[in-house]
Order: C-alpha cells, then sequence, then structure tokens
C-alpha cells in the first residue's frame, strides 16, 4: 500500500461548538454538518468523498493555550483577502498577515480562531 496523501483527517478542539462552527461558516463562507462519534459532538468540514477531511471537536481535548505549534492550513477560497477581512469582522487575530508564496503555490496567513486555536489559511495559486 501506499500513500496517496500525507493528512487524512485533523481535528480542532473547541470549548463551544456553536460558536466555533458559527465562526468557520461565516470565515470560509462553508456549510458545516454536525454528527455525534463515540460521545462527541463533530462539526465537520466539506471534503470530497475519499479526500482528507476534518472537524471541530467538542470533548476532553482543549484548545492548546498557545499559538505555537502544528498549524493546519484551511481552504481559502479564491481570495484570502476576503477571508481575512471576515476573519477581521468576527474578531479573529491576525497572527501572520498574507503572503505570498513562489511558483503561483498560492498565499497564506495564519489567524487565532474564536476558541484560540492558530489555524493557516491557503488560498491557491
Amino acid at each position: 500500500m501506499t500513500m496517496q496523501d500525507a493528512l487524512n483527517w485533523f481535528e480542532i478542539p473547541v470549548l463551544d461548538i456553536e460558536r466555533a462552527q458559527r465562526f468557520y461558516e461565516i470565515l470560509l463562507d462553508i456549510s458545516m454538518r454536525r454528527e455525534v462519534m463515540a460521545g462527541q459532538t463533530l462539526a465537520v468540514f466539506p471534503h470530497a468523498e475519499g479526500r482528507a477531511g476534518g472537524a471541530l471537536i467538542s470533548g476532553p481535548i482543549a484548545p492548546a493555550p498557545s499559538t505555537d505549534g502544528c498549524v493546519v492550513y484551511l481552504d481559502a477560497g479564491r481570495s484570502l483577502d476576503a477571508t481575512l477581512a471576515r476573519a477581521g469582522e468576527l474578531g479573529a487575530r491576525v497572527l501572520m498577515s498574507k503572503v505570498q508564496l513562489p511558483a503561483d503555490i498560492g498565499a497564506i496567513a495564519h489567524v487565532v480562531d474564536s476558541e484560540g486555536n492558530r489555524v493557516g489559511l491557503h488560498q491557491r495559486g
């Protein structure tokens, strides 16, 4: 068996699933579906069947008290600038302003979400 993608699932821990889901739905202009799995409430990010996916998870894992460490990059859609504008409207703190990447890779930025997690945003080139 060979690895097709380095990532197959991610979870962003949240304290308030309602607040966090509303934050990400507005930030990314998406709809998330709610699930309960093993007694934990999830808000699942849209993803194609058979592709890497992820969710917000409300449960025993609390958001990290630091914005250091692993960064998950979420798809900012066609306009990172528009996504960052929505982040500002939501009260998100920008940790790293928009950085244009070389070779048409796109652009990235980092924000702190409604729960205190550091999250990367990526606009494809």
